[in-house]
């Protein structure tokens, strides 16, 4: 469950407790939250003009706790909102990515739900375990547009494959989590063909993109284009955005019924994905660490179901598939399209989740220590 026994995961999880002063935005339904920490302690302040609230990381065996700091709290425990909690959860889990797990006493606001979902586990009569790895896989956290999986009735595609049939097509956006090293929020929406032509066709005609996707064209064939995707029930066209502001267009997909499947053992649930990135003033790392593990972390938690996520980079793209491998997708083998030949890159639900992916690693700010 843990990166490292947990004896050792205190000790090294002291210094973290200190960190770098940081600040994380989150939302909990139409509510938007600033999350301050700064040592120790985290203040979580409901952008609605609501009281703050102040809880303090202390270390402690076998691992540090997180409860609310009495002497600088501005709402009292019983006026108190549930959605504090899980904004505060997720200010330390973001910000001090060291921390693999924390204790939280029984009588905390919020933690019903928590419980209820699943996402904390009793330790002892008066404290109970909250993980990063349980924790991220939250759905409601960072997962906007939210629709319960569809129950299991098999279907055929129009070429004969055998498939769960699939749920209809989210609007709007589906994802949003804000970026600590970047201070912007990376969000994902749903394809509009009308809205996201003009972008879509200036990206596919620049240098860079039409090498790898051979999709050049006018706006009459990116709008048959786009069509064609709005269409196919296997695909869904995503724009991500920075701050609301279009820089890559997704294709994500169903495995099962995709191209790809012949190429491996496709089970019912995977997924898989295209991008472009659009907008050259964003192509930097800083960038890519936050958009490439983001894509997978939403497709993980659209369905639950979903143990592993595939992707075929060409050949020659060595720069994606460096990233790729950087991001915790494995490289497995070369495969023949016919228009192209690929690697088949694979990433395990449990890796993403227990490796904290989401998290740059190496010499990057708030980057997870290599175990």
């Amino acid at each position: 469950m843990f990166d490292t026994p947990l004896g050792q995961a205190t000790a090294d999880c002291r210094e973290a407790l200190a960190g770098l002063p940081g600040r994380i935005r989150s939302h909990a339904g139409a509510r938007a939250f600033d999350t301050v920490m700064e040592g120790p302690q985290v203040t979580v302040k409901p952008l609605d003009g609501a009281a703050a609230s102040v809880w303090l990381l202390e270390s402690g065996m076998p691992l540090p706790s997180l409860h609310l700091h009495g002497s600088g709290l501005a709402a009292t425990p019983t006026s108190l909102t549930d959605d504090h909690l899980p904004a505060a959860l997720e200010a330390v889990f973001s910000l001090r990515p060291g921390l693999p797990a924390l204790r939280l006493p029984t009588a905390l606001p919020g933690l019903a739900a928590l419980l209820t979902a699943g996402l904390a586990l009793p330790s002892d009569t008066a404290a109970v375990t909250v993980t990063r790895q349980l924790f991220w896989q939250w759905d409601e956290r960072w997962r906007v547009s939210r629709r319960p999986a569809p129950p299991i009735q098999y279907q055929f595609s129009k070429d004969g494959r055998r498939h769960p049939r699939r749920p209809p097509k989210p609007e709007g956006i589906v994802y949003r989590r804000h970026i600590p090293w970047l201070d912007r929020t990376f969000t994902l929406r749903a394809l509009d063909v009308e809205r996201d032509l003009a972008d879509v066709n200036r990206w596919m005609n620049e240098p860079t993109v039409a090498h790898f996707w051979q999709e050049t064209g006018d706006l009459l064939h990116h709008r048959r284009y786009l069509s064609g995707i709005a269409q196919d029930p296997h695909t869904l066209g995503l724009i991500g955005c920075f701050d609301d502001q279009p820089f890559s267009y997704f294709e994500v997909y169903w495995a099962k019924e995709d191209r790809i499947a012949p190429f491996y053992d496709a089970a019912d649930h995977d997924r898989g994905w295209h991008v472009l990135v659009g907008e050259p003033s964003l192509r930097g790392r800083e960038f890519l660490t936050a958009w490439m593990p983001g894509v997978s972390h939403y497709l993980f938690l659209d369905d639950c179901r979903t143990q592993r996520l595939v992707i075929e980079p060409r050949i020659d793209n060595h720069r994606m598939i460096h990233s790729l491998n950087r991001c915790g997708y494995a490289s497995l083998k070369e495969i023949e399209f016919p228009h192209k030949r690929a690697v088949l890159g694979m990433l395990l639900r449990e890796r993403f989740f227990d490796d904290a992916l989401w998290i740059p690693r190496g010499d990057f700010p708030f980057a997870v220590p290599h175990s």
